[in-house]
């Protein structure tokens, strides 16, 4: 029986002097240079051990330095192959990058059958000649899916063995050895090494020798594979940033905005060429595209359909071309045979929704690629992604189709997700242009409902007669005469019915006028202050612009446009006969004389609350001042119009500032905010009594704006509130008109909101009105008369007549409190009579309160 190897490593073992004595003897320069592949000269070790170590770390320096200087992978991890195969004596060596598809991983070769003596470009693989295995195949599919090496010492006895390489290479594997390469635990290659040369199969010293230069190997692969997902993060971010730029600037169209996005980031989408398929949104077709169906003349549509049953039509293809010259060429109306759409990818994924990932377009069955040159470049169709266009409405939009990577290489996964991220974006960002033709659309409808309002509340040129009879005097219209013309009518009947309505008083009423009279009334205040000639207000338009405000306001109980009118005038009174103009400019009057009228226009008769009870659109337009503000948008609304506008020959700046006071003016009606003025108007009233010279304090506060606006807001309030000033017979009458309209409120609140409402709202409670009148005054009114008459004694007479309807309403309180107790009295005796008589005799006696 022969020396067997156990028995000679045994010996070796045992006997380390002998060992270390032969092999100083037997390796020579030659051995080693013939091992190490290094040349014979640079060779002149003596010693096994210092042979290995300096050989070893002269390796691996070499390796890092390649690393360091930013080699390509390949290239460093070729070395280490070659070394690898020498140090195992294994024939062959492979590198398989991991990847991605469709959600799918596989395995691909990149360094494909590395030998001691190879060359490294007859093992680097082209993209087009890759061996790409799944991971359910083969024992490098099984290492993948594992993320262990193994150590196969017989294929033909392992159940994961696949020879289909052997088949296209003409190779017999005998045995391999196989590890993974991990960052964490995501997979990132795997190598392998195929038919120990010197021996039946790898050893366990193989497999340690193996996997300790696949560190080296492992660290560099690392470092690849974090350069490239970097590398795919920052085009990502850019291509979101600029995206996202492009996307933000054009909202007007959803065909321009993804042609803007997608021409600008297309140097980070990796291509060489791509194209977009925008499908027709319409879900419902036209009764007269049905009738034919119903009628039987044509058959149903059978087509294919999206996901939410649309029909799947592109009506219109970009393609993008980046490899040559670069070009855009957009096709309306594309035909089914064009080669974008003829292999029917875009199609089935409109269809589906799916992401598909094609490798290698020319051997694909299910889709039909067109092999031949696709232009005079000679440009073909090598691998395909393509991605639908999904909005927020989970709508697929359109269909994105991206051919032929840079490098040759398919798509990966990492392709898959930025241009998934693209995708995603620009649908998402749909919804700006689905916004925008919203907002188009609700402008086209306010701008049609504002012409049906203004149509219905605009001055008619047959109204206009009504005050200015061009047609009876000088046989034309009024845009036909001359302003001196039009005068000489308004003076005639104008200026008599100022002194005989009382205009100039405060104890106005307007119960003996019509509301033609009331119109007329307010155009001649006008000329009263001066404006019309000193801001050259074209007399027609402020014929027609008051005309169009007294039919602005409905026909409701109270806040009509007697109320309108009775406001506008309160406030001409506190200017002229109140005094109070002396603070002001006459554009300043003028402004606050107009918003006096605009003041309550189109109001509803119901109050704010009501509004945001009831869920009125009103109240999800305004805040606050839910009313307020749009009595204001109203009026600017008639202002608007050239022939409704009374500002028109103001100058911008003028304009700004009567807009302004109108803006406060009117807001400032919402008793909400009377409150948080009162202390301030106070302040103010106190301030004038410390100046003893009147011309000093008129000069003061004319250059004081804000509390000029202070006191014009505070006038408001007291215009508003006037009729409370007014004599009692007028007054009481009022009041009951107020609390009608309050109580027709009460009535909406109780039957279509069904709440209880508010004692002063409820009509049950009517007999009340007295005592709420009276708590009105005190909390409420009483406050601004007083300060009003303390600034200007002028004003005094609306004090005293709050004063006497005061009185008066609590006579009416008292009497009503009398009758109560009364009724109160009489139902207490009635009850103490019909109670039984206590029984004699003992007991304790009570006393009985009735």
């Amino acid at each position: 029986m022969g020396v067997q190897k156990d028995d000679v490593e045994k010996f070796l073992q045992g006997n380390p002097a002998f060992a270390k004595q032969y092999f100083a003897k037997k390796m020579g320069s030659s051995t080693i240079s013939k091992l190490s592949g290094l040349p014979e000269k640079q060779v002149d070790f003596t010693q096994f051990q210092e042979l290995g170590q300096v050989e070893e770390s002269k390796i691996l320096y070499d390796l890092i330095k390649d690393m360091q200087e930013n080699i390509n992978m390949e290239k460093v991890v070729f070395k280490i192959l070659k070394r690898i195969c020498a140090l195992v004596h294994a024939d062959r060596c492979s590198l398989f990058m991991y990847r991605q598809r469709n959600g799918i991983g596989e395995l691909a070769t990149r360094l494909f059958n590395v030998r001691p003596d190879a060359r490294l470009d007859d093992c680097v693989v082209p993209p087009d000649s890759e061996i790409v295995y799944p991971l359910d195949m083969g024992i490098v599919g099984h290492v993948a899916q594992t993320k262990k090496p193994v150590n196969v010492k017989d294929v033909s006895e392992n159940q994961y063995f696949s020879s289909f390489v052997d088949d296209l290479t003409e190779f017999k594997t005998r045995n391999v050895l196989a590890a993974p390469i991990l960052n964490g635990k995501d997979l990132v290659a795997v190598i392998m090494a195929l038919n120990k040369t010197t021996a039946p199969h790898f050893t366990a010293e193989d497999e340690d020798l193996f996997l300790k230069y696949l560190k080296i190997a492992s660290l560099n692969l690392k470092i690849f594979h974090l350069s490239y997902l970097h590398s795919c993060e920052t085009r990502k971010g850019q291509l979101l940033l600029w995206s996202a730029n492009k996307v933000f600037e054009e909202l007007t169209d959803i065909e321009r905005q993804f042609h803007k996005a997608l021409y600008t980031v297309r140097a980070y989408l990796n291509c060489d060429r791509y194209s977009v398929g925008l499908l027709d949104m319409t879900k419902e077709k036209e009764f007269f595209d049905i009738w034919p169906v119903l009628m039987g003349e044509q058959p149903p549509y059978s087509g294919p359909v999206t996901p939410d049953g649309r029909e799947v039509i592109f009506y219109k293809v970009i393609d993008y071309i980046l490899h040559g010259k670069e070009d855009i060429k957009v096709i309306p109306n594309p035909p089914a045979d064009h080669w974008a759409l003829s292999s029917g990818l875009p199609t089935y994924v409109a269809e589906s929704g799916f992401i598909c990932n094609i490798m290698n377009a020319g051997a694909e069955e299910t889709f039909k690629f067109q092999t031949e040159a696709l232009d005079s470049s000679g440009w073909t169709i090598k691998n395909v992604l393509s991605l639908p266009i999904v909005n927020k409405k989970e709508e697929i939009v359109g269909v994105a189709t991206f051919y032929n990577r840079k490098d040759g290489k398919p798509f990966d996964d990492q392709d898959e997700q930025l241009m998934e991220a693209l995708t995603q974006f620009l649908g998402w960002s749909a919804l700006n242009t689905d916004t925008y033709d919203k907002m188009n659309k609700l402008e086209n409808r306010k701008d049609i409902a504002q012409d049906m309002v203004l149509y219905h509340v605009k001055c008619r040129d047959d109204e206009i007669q009504n005050i200015l009879n061009t047609r009876e005097v000088f046989d034309c219209e009024p845009r036909d005469c001359e302003e001196d013309e039009l005068l000489s009518i308004l003076k005639k009947d104008l200026p008599p019915l100022i002194k005989k309505f009382e205009i100039y008083q405060f104890h106005f009423s307007d119960f003996n006028c019509t509301e033609m009279e009331l119109v007329k009334c307010g155009i001649q205040m006008y000329y009263e202050v001066g404006v019309v000639k000193k801001f050259q207000i074209p007399q027609e338009v402020l014929v027609r612009f008051m005309y169009s405000v007294s039919k602005g306001y409905r026909r409701i109980t109270y806040h009509n446009w007697r109320h309108g009118f009775n406001v506008g005038q309160t406030m001409f009174t506190l200017l002229t006969t109140g005094v109070l103009k002396r603070y002001y400019t006459d554009l300043e009057v003028m402004a606050m004389i107009t918003a006096g009228f605009l003041h309550d226009i189109d109001h509803r008769g119901t109050n704010n609350l009501y509004q945001v009870k009831s869920g009125n659109p009103l109240a999800k337009l305004h805040g606050s001042s839910i009313l307020e503000r749009h009595h204001l948008e109203f009026g600017k609304f008639l202002l608007a119009d050239e022939s409704l506008n009374i500002y028109q020959n103001l100058n911008r700046r003028q304009v700004d500032h009567v807009i302004h006071l109108t803006d406060i003016a009117i807001i400032a009606t919402d008793l909400a905010l009377y409150f948080k003025k009162r202390t301030m108007f106070q302040k103010i009233v106190d301030l004038s009594h410390t100046y003893e010279d009147e011309k000093k304090w008129v000069d003061f506060m004319s250059l004081e704006t804000t509390r000029k606006e202070i006191v014009m807001a505070m006038m408001m309030t007291a215009c508003d509130l006037s009729a409370i000033t007014k004599p009692w017979e007028v007054q009481s009458k009022v009041a009951l008109s107020v609390a009608a309209e309050f109580w027709e409120q009460g009535d909406l609140e109780r039957t279509v909101l069904e709440q209880q409402p508010i004692p002063m709202m409820d009509r049950n409670k009517a007999a009340e009105l007295p005592k709420l009148q009276c708590g009105f005054i005190d909390f409420v009114c009483t406050f601004v008369y007083k300060e009003f008459s303390r600034f200007h004694p002028q004003i005094q007479p609306m004090l005293d007549g709050i004063l006497n309807n005061r009185k008066e309403w609590n006579a009416k309180k008292e009497e009503y409190e009398a009758k109560l107790k009364a009724i109160e009295d009489a139902s207490a005796a009635a009850a103490a009579s019909k109670a039984p008589n206590p029984p004699s005799g003992g007991g304790s006696k009570t006393c009985s309160i009735c």
